[in-house]
């Protein structure tokens, strides 16, 4: 299993933004302190090397909501702020490819390999990857670069982000999606 830049891979950044900054808003409690960071390394890798780069914003309809476009926590997060020239599309549902152009500009670039980061694992990440494998696409969902929140069950349990990003990932795994880590990604790229 090897990403090469010949197969124009391309790098899917899902909703980094601010307003996921707030711990106490989306459950008090958050894992892999580090998926920024860790998408950022691999941001820098697909700059370097002139590969695909698709920056997806959750611009939420709920006007309370941080992430709504009259809120600051809609912007982008610094670490990987887009660059001109590269692509942001908005998106107001959990899957990056409903009501986009996402999967028309994946197709007309004849872009077959995905590499997909963001936040939140059980949410936008994981319907972008169902959709993803669905739609036929080769995709890699990097696992240290992707995190969620805890959650609240049906019967007022409290399952930890840890839980719920490793069970997210499992359903994914070898259906939708190869799980890997960043260091696999700059491991088995050939550039």
């Amino acid at each position: 299993m090897s990403i090469s830049k010949g197969n124009k891979p391309a790098l899917i950044l899902i909703d980094i933004q601010k307003g996921f900054d707030n711990l106490e808003y989306w459950g008090g409690q958050r894992n892999n302190p580090n998926a920024e960071k860790n998408a950022s390394e691999l941001l820098k890798i697909w700059r370097e090397n002139n590969l695909p780069i698709f920056h997806i914003k959750h611009c939420s309809s709920i006007p309370t909501s941080l992430l709504n476009e009259t809120n600051e926590g809609n912007e982008f997060k610094d670490v990987v702020k887009p660059i001109d020239g590269e692509t942001i599309i908005k998106k107001n549902v959990n899957s990056a490819f409903i009501g986009t152009s996402l999967k028309e500009q994946l197709d007309n670039a004849k872009i077959s390999k995905l590499v997909i980061v963001g936040l939140t694992t059980d949410h936008c990440v994981s319907t972008t990857t169902r959709m993803a494998g669905n739609f036929g696409f080769e995709t890699f969902l990097v696992s240290d670069a992707t995190a969620t929140f805890n959650k609240k069950g049906i019967d007022g349990q409290n399952f930890s982000a840890e839980l719920i990003h490793e069970t997210a990932l499992a359903s994914l795994n070898n259906e939708f999606a190869s799980i890997v880590t960043t260091e696999f990604i700059k491991q088995n790229i050939s550039i």
